[in-house]
């Protein structure tokens, strides 16, 4: 092996992200380079396995035929060369014709998704205590995850603080953990306030970042003592009207074309969030006039963002951004509010975000626009929400039936009423058959629910060992907007949550719908 050929291969192992203990003794022929020993000893090409095989290790016929779309003529011609050198072409066609995804035992990828194992060794009693479906959080992960975060930021002078977004994970428990771990409390409506307010937060505990906000919303929120974010220009003088204006205020900037957004929040300029770059230095002003004294800064043009230079890139607008309004007004910023957005891995390819990186591409700018501009220190806080709780989360449910049609169908106790996050953003989430984590993906399902909709969906297509009624379903990285989305169409009922607690112990931290609470507020119907 030549060494341009092992620079090349050794970037081509970096970008795939494939496990270097799993491709020892790989050999290098010819341009379209990669021939390794699979695990019965036979001679396959790297390229075009490491291209279409899942993060699961397995190929489904919709990859084996982009795979032979793309790489298959070059593959043949070089096997004509040189005899044996692509042995296994004919068994990938056998896949692309076939109806099931086969198990490829060449590699794993580092990003292959595990379960927790604190939460594998909860399960079972779980499982035993209560009906599925249910959603079970691991606290201790989420503590780790606040700590990064804090670990991460220690350069905030004052203290930097995440506001968690209440409405990721609206459960008081779990508030109660990131509140022990020094967050506040990210509200955005009356019901959040009070979450807030009964678990003893007050005053700037509290950013509360809503829209279209009713008045007595503004009321309980000024009462508090909140931060609050105005999202509207004409919120100035109805809050002075109903509430007062508060010494300390902040208003959340729309970028608009500045801004690209994303799938999930949309684009700037079709968003019904926040002041414009025109309204916004004026917005301080008019503030100042009716007694406001000390302001904030807030942007959210994102959500669940994995480009690590697009979240550098907003603190960046945003630092720049004070330094105009404090050279055209002459007010200095409290603090500046980041936003969330700060995303997660569903998919078992995508890497995180490197949190540290992120922190020192935002220190670096802060330096550059906030002190060498002499418009410093002004605290920089967040208010992520997925960020911190998604990757805890799971929803485990149910096989009720498995059935054959034009598909196969897997049917779950859990329906989108739980989880609605596929059918309605087609979002990704990963699934784990509990005990069946070692098998051969050697089938491809609709998972689906009982609900009256033909997207209620969990995943399409997805290759999976064979299912059978009884097993047990773990959904991935449903720790932030999950069960907060739920609702109850068709009568269906909100099922309970759970906590693994850092000693291991279960705990239910919220008691699964009854139909009694579903007919409860209903009044004179018998």
């Amino acid at each position: 092996m030549t060494t341009d050929e092992l620079k090349l291969f050794q970037a081509r192992v970096a970008a795939l992200r494939i496990n270097p203990t799993a491709i020892a003794g790989v050999k290098i022929y010819g341009g379209n380079g990669g021939i390794i020993q699979n695990s019965k000893g036979n001679e396959v090409s790297l390229q075009i396995y490491a291209a279409i095989t899942s993060n699961d290790g397995y190929i489904s016929p919709a990859g084996a035929k982009k795979g032979l779309a793309v790489y298959g003529n070059s593959l043949r011609g070089e096997a004509k060369d040189r005899q044996g050198s692509h042995p296994e072409i004919d068994r990938l066609e056998k896949i692309a014709r076939s109806r099931q995804a086969v198990r490829c035992d060449i590699y794993r990828r580092e990003s292959s998704r595990l379960l927790p194992e604190r939460i594998l060794r909860a399960l079972p009693e779980a499982l035993k205590r209560y009906p599925t479906p249910f959603y079970i959080y691991d606290e201790q992960g989420i503590r780790d995850t606040a700590r990064a975060y804090k670990k991460a930021f220690a350069w905030v002078k004052p203290a930097y603080r995440n506001y968690f977004a209440v409405k990721a994970c609206p459960n008081p428990h779990i508030v109660n953990v990131l509140k022990d771990e020094g967050f506040g409390a990210d509200c955005s409506s009356l019901a959040e306030l009070v979450i807030a307010e009964k678990l003893g937060m007050q005053g700037e505990d509290i950013m509360f970042t809503s829209n279209d906000t009713p008045a007595a919303e503004y009321v309980k929120a000024k009462r508090l003592g909140a931060i609050i974010n105005l999202d509207d220009v004409s919120h100035i003088g109805y809050i002075d009207k109903n509430a007062g204006m508060p010494e300390l205020i902040c208003f959340r900037y729309n970028p608009g074309p500045l801004r690209k957004g994303n799938d999930i929040i949309g684009d700037p300029r079709e968003s019904k969030y926040g002041l414009t770059t025109d309204q916004i230095a004026g917005a301080y002003i008019k503030a100042m006039e009716l007694g406001a004294e000390r302001f904030g800064l807030h942007t959210m043009v994102v959500s669940n963002m994995l480009d690590e230079q697009y979240l550098e890139e907003t603190a960046v607008m945003l630092f720049k951004l004070a330094a105009m309004i404090n050279h055209d007004t002459g007010i200095k910023f409290d603090f500046i509010n980041l936003g969330g957005g700060f995303g997660i891995p569903y998919k078992p390819e995508q890497p995180a975000i490197d949190l540290d990186a992120v922190s020192a591409g935002i220190h670096g700018a802060y330096k550059k626009y906030i002190e060498d501009m002499g418009i410093g220190p002004v605290r920089v806080v967040t208010e992520c929400g997925r960020a911190i709780t998604g990757p805890h989360g799971f929803l485990v449910s149910k096989v009720r039936h498995v059935s054959v049609k034009y598909r196969d169908y897997v049917g779950l106790d859990a329906c989108m009423a739980n989880l609605m996050r596929p059918a309605l953003y087609g979002a990704y989430h990963h699934i784990t058959v509990l005990g069946k984590e070692n098998e051969q993906k050697d089938r491809v399902y609709d998972v689906t629910g009982s609900l009256c909709e033909n997207n209620d969906k969990f995943a399409v297509n997805r290759p999976l060992p064979t299912v059978v009624p009884g097993d047990i379903f773990v959904i991935h990285d449903t720790g932030a907007h999950g069960y907060a989305m739920g609702f109850q169409y068709n009568g269906k009922l909100r099922s309970a949550e759970l906590l693994v607690t850092s000693e291991g112990q279960v705990r239910q931290i919220r008691r699964a719908e009854t139909v009694e609470d579903y007919l409860d507020t209903i009044e004179n119907w018998l």
